[in-house]
């Protein structure tokens, strides 16, 4: 039975927490970070989460959704005004870092794409729009 109860931790234990960050400018106090973590070996759905940083005045962590933990892209665009959007298939988020808020999780996603959060099976990375 001891043997079981050391073997718990293991068997909750997720496979997946790491994130990619995007630099909004070249001070990197202005971060956007997606993060993406698996709760258990077994789920193929994530917990997809938003750090939005703006140093000083602005660090917070918003949930975005639950996703499938491969083959997944976030996009991000670029409203202005410390604007930005975020969308994940029918799925969009507003995020405002001079407020330090989620604006919006409705409406389409506007402005210039910046670039991709793409999670593969090894990582999740930031591609700019450039280097697309």
């Amino acid at each position: 039975m001891r043997k079981l109860f050391l073997l718990t931790p293991l068997l909750l234990a997720g496979c997946y927490n790491d994130s990619a960050t995007f630099y909004a400018d070249s001070s990197q106090e202005h971060t956007l970070t997606v993060r993406r973590q698996q709760d258990y070996f077994w789920s193929e759905q994530g917990r997809f989460v938003l750090m939005a940083t703006r140093l000083p005045d602005c660090q917070r962590r918003i949930d975005l959704a639950e996703l499938p933990l491969e083959d997944t892209t976030v996009e991000l665009f670029s409203e202005g005004d410390n604007r930005w959007a975020l969308r994940a298939g029918q799925q969009v988020w507003h995020v405002d870092t001079q407020t330090c808020s989620l604006v919006d999780e409705d409406g389409p996603a506007t402005g210039t794409k910046v670039g991709d959060f793409r999670a593969e099976i090894d990582q999740i990375t930031f591609i700019e729009a450039g280097d697309q």
